[in-house]
């Protein structure tokens, strides 16, 4: 059976839901494609329910510096209180029929299935065949990704979907990965009581992040007693129905829960993007300006969009949300400037936050820049000293060693994500760390240590 449509949409997480509820409400016949929720990965196992599980562990840290600061409190740790409050507040008890319901008030179809194409303009779900007049646009997302070790596909072990769906913190747990998603959910169960050891095959902990910000992260996992293991991973998982057993070089870890955070599956070869001539091989699919999929030629395919996590530009909703006000002001035949992606901005929601943009000292050597970087703690700064416990952090900032223009930072401490706003302007505008020197910074704050890294900068010209 062939259906036509206008547009179809494969994934209707973040980005692909409100590309395809802009096209509905413009009057379009737009087929929203989704196999799970909704909505996608954000609102029902990541940006929003982590964060209020890590809003709640930072209030109990928070609470526990009473003692150093302001007289004396008692803290009896409670994961029931935020795990309700994810069922009643962010996720609706992971039902999405009112994001559903919304988008197909706009106009729009939805069907629920796993989306294939088998030509440029021609989609698979189900039985069903579905030509569009228009355009594919892809926003297909991630999975956990679940690491070929023995032993684990006969153990039950959680990924972060179903690490927020927990009402009770384990005694103890095992977390594989120290990535983003790793630390975070770590630290949160660790402040839950939790007894935590983490295991990262990279040489420190946030390997895609400065060594600065690892080291200040690492630092905070020691004192709070969360365990941390670099330089290898895992060779061998078993259970006995009660105690899970991980393999770790020649130690053996012993936890009630086992935590997967080993990276995302992006799953590019479920898609027939092969039948296209586009390159699955690698980690992402290559687009255009105007988010188009390049084929095997080299050129872009007119009828084929990609947004999201699978274009490689970075796997945050922002990135998704940006992309598809690209792909739709072109669709719509607008005038759009074309995607630009030197100041993507991103945050590990750690205590200290991790905020960074733009490149790292290890991409720009990898591209061959001329660099200088500089670092300067948080807690030396007049709001952290103000600040007190809790006031670990540094501020980094990376610039062309000729030029001086800002090419990256890192805002690693308390608000560390908030103060990355002004970073992230920076480097978008491509601003020179001499105008940074400049500006007038309100005292006393957080941001106001960007100056001393501005001025530290310059010295050591």
């Amino acid at each position: 059976m062939t259906e036509r449509a206008d547009v179809v949409v494969i994934g209707m997480g973040p980005g692909g839901e409100h590309l395809a509820g802009e096209l509905a409400a413009d009057g379009l016949d737009v087929v929203g494609i989704e196999a799970n929720l909704v909505g996608g990965e954000c609102p029902y196992y990541g940006c929003i329910p982590t964060k209020m599980m890590i809003r709640s562990a930072d209030a109990l840290a928070e609470a526990r510096r009473v003692n150093e600061v302001a007289g004396q409190a008692e803290v009896h740790p409670d994961l029931s209180p935020v795990a309700t409050r994810i069922r009643d507040e962010a996720t609706t008890d992971w039902d999405d029929s009112v994001a559903a319901d919304r988008f197909v008030s706009q106009g729009g179809r939805l069907v629920r299935g796993h989306g294939r194409l088998l030509a440029p303009r021609t989609v698979q779900v189900g039985g069903e065949q579905i030509h569009t007049r228009r355009a594919v646009v892809l926003n297909t997302g991630t999975a956990p990704a679940i690491p070929p070790i023995p032993g684990l596909e006969d153990v039950p072990y959680w990924t972060n979907r179903d690490a927020v769906r927990a009402t009770t913190a384990p005694e103890s747990m095992v977390v594989l990965g120290g990535g983003p998603i790793g630390a975070e959910l770590a630290q949160a169960f660790a402040r839950f009581g939790t007894q935590v050891t983490v295991v990262e095959m990279a040489d420190r902990l946030l390997p895609g992040e400065e060594p600065a910000a690892s080291e200040v992260l690492a630092e905070v996992f020691r004192v709070e007693g969360i365990e941390v293991l670099t330089g290898d991973g895992a060779s061998s998982v078993r259970s006995d129905g009660e105690v899970l057993t991980v393999m770790v070089g020649e130690r053996e870890l012993h936890a009630e829960r086992l935590l997967v955070a080993a990276g995302r599956d992006l799953g590019l070869d479920r898609l027939g993007l092969e039948t296209l001539g586009v390159d699955t091989s690698g980690r992402a699919v290559a687009v255009d300006e105007f988010c188009r999929v390049i084929g095997g030629d080299g050129e872009a395919l007119e009828a084929l969009y990609a947004i999201g996590d699978m274009t490689g530009e970075g796997a945050f909703t922002h990135v998704s949300m940006y992309q598809a006000g690209v792909a739709l002001a072109h669709l719509r035949g607008e005038d759009t400037e074309p995607a630009e992606y030197h100041a993507v901005p991103r945050v590990t929601f750690t205590d200290p936050e991790v905020g960074a943009v733009g490149l790292t000292q290890a991409q720009a050597r990898e591209q061959g820049i001329p660099v200088r970087s500089t670092s300067v703690a948080v807690s030396q700064s007049s709001r952290g000293f103000i600040h007190g416990p809790g006031n670990d952090g540094v501020i980094s900032l990376l610039a062309h060693a000729e030029s001086g223009m800002l090419l990256g930072a890192t805002s690693a401490g308390p608000r560390g994500g908030e103060v990355l706003g002004l970073l992230t302007v920076a480097v978008a505008q491509r601003l020179s760390v001499h105008a940074l020197s400049r500006m007038i910074y309100a005292f006393p704050t957080f941001h106001r240590a960007v100056l001393d890294a501005a001025q530290q900068w310059l010295a050591e010209a």
